[in-house]
């Protein structure tokens, strides 16, 4: 089983020194069978007067960071080690009733599900549910990994993937309609397109291991990565990533998961301070899969 060791250093710099509000930072991978948390250390300066931990609403782990005073460079770095088991796809174990699409969620799940299914976003016109129903055979019945699979791959092959400097997500139509975007749109994107057709998804925001990070067969390496689950009868909740390429969890480290993209955003705070005293941000992620093989105690 591979370990991979993560650094993430993020750096917020102001013209002149500023106060500095709460902040929230999600950084500690998601302890689960398919990988374990070996260590992690959060390092920040200025020194915080505090930090503290609580669970969310998905029981993602967020750190909530306190200050006392001010200057004009805020820096976090965190380090974390894990053990990662990949689990190559196309081996879902659907329950039989699943197999094939269009299946009903079983009722006492589908509540659960219920605003996962839900579609987020206007689309008046139905576009991405369009777009989405070409995967489905016309003759009835269709596969159901094959047809997630074939999504995710549409995706990749077809959108072209293109760093974007401002924060948040653009909406799903806009994805559509400009075939571009980052992972965080892309990852939005498939999840609207899947619940066009009813499938449970949701948002998940972590690191991809990029083994070559001069390749262009992986991208999104180099700062925080964004892809979905989709949720299969008898699977779970199954890893896809519209922009590599990716089913299963191969090379993606999950910190935390949520109903939208607005839920789960790595790092965020607030200053006191002009608008005009930002200079920007730095965001340095390096994930490296450490040579050996790892003996359990």
């Amino acid at each position: 089983m591979p370990i991979f060791s993560v650094k993430h250093t993020t750096v917020y710099r102001y013209t002149q020194p500023v106060r500095f509000g709460e902040h929230r930072l999600m950084f500690r991978p998601r302890d689960s069978f398919d990988q374990r948390l070996l260590d992690h250390a959060l390092f920040v300066d200025p020194e915080p007067k505090e930090i503290g931990w609580i669970h969310d609403v998905f029981g993602n782990c967020v750190a909530v960071i306190d200050f006392n005073g001010s200057g004009d460079e805020l820096r976090f770095v965190t380090d974390i080690r894990l053990d990662h088991t990949p689990q190559h796809a196309p081996d879902f174990r659907i329950d039989d009733a699943a197999l094939s699409y269009p299946f009903s969620y079983d009722p006492d799940e589908a509540t659960d599900l219920t605003q996962t299914i839900e579609r987020h976003y206007l689309d008046d016109g139905d576009e991405i549910g369009k777009w989405a129903r070409q995967f489905v055979s016309a003759k009835g019945h269709t596969e159901t990994g094959k047809l997630l699979m074939t999504l995710c791959y549409a995706i990749h092959e077809s959108f072209v993937y293109s760093r974007r400097t401002e924060s948040g997500t653009q909406p799903p139509l806009m994805t559509l309609h400009l075939r571009r975007g980052t992972c965080r749109d892309f990852a939005l994107f498939m999840m609207e397109a899947v619940r066009s057709l009813g499938f449970a998804a949701r948002f998940v925001t972590g690191y991809v291991y990029v083994p070559n990070r001069d390749s262009a067969s992986v991208l999104g390496g180099g700062s925080t990565h964004a892809w979905c689950q989709v949720y299969l009868p008898g699977a779970g909740w199954v890893e896809f990533d519209p922009t590599n390429g990716i089913v299963g969890n191969r090379d993606l480290i999950r910190v935390a998961v949520a109903r939208h993209p607005g839920q789960a955003i790595p790092l965020s705070g607030s200053y006191c301070g002009s608008a005009s005293s930002f200079l920007g941000m730095t965001v340095e992620v390096k994930v490296v899969k450490e040579a050996g093989n790892h003996q359990h105690q």
